[in-house]
């Protein structure tokens, strides 16, 4: 499993990532919301100080644990960049990993 935390800032990363790649490009696309639909495991510690943790559950993977119980949540982000009103703006074009 892999924390929501980070789902969310590798994401962040990917998109600064296209961000670079589509300056100065012809073709370029306009960010708008993105949606995403993961399945968690919310987990509570059983400790006095305890706090709720989010987990990505990874495709196939065992959610049998005692006092994990997985959900399913849908999320809405509206990317922005920080001190800009404009819209954000991506690469169209893949990177070289892709295919």
């Amino acid at each position: 499993m892999i924390e929501l935390a980070r789902v969310i800032r590798d994401l962040r990363e990917e998109l600064e990532q296209a961000i670079v790649s589509g300056e100065g490009e012809a073709l370029r696309f306009e960010l708008g919301t993105i949606e995403l639909e993961l399945s968690v495991a919310v987990e509570r510690a059983g400790h006095a100080e305890a706090k709720v943790r989010f987990w990505v559950v990874e495709s196939g993977a065992d959610t049998t644990a005692s006092r994990t119980s997985t959900q399913l949540i849908k999320m809405a982000l509206q990317p922005i960049l920080a001190g800009s009103r404009h819209p954000v703006l991506v690469s169209g074009r893949a990177g070289e990993n892709e295919q």
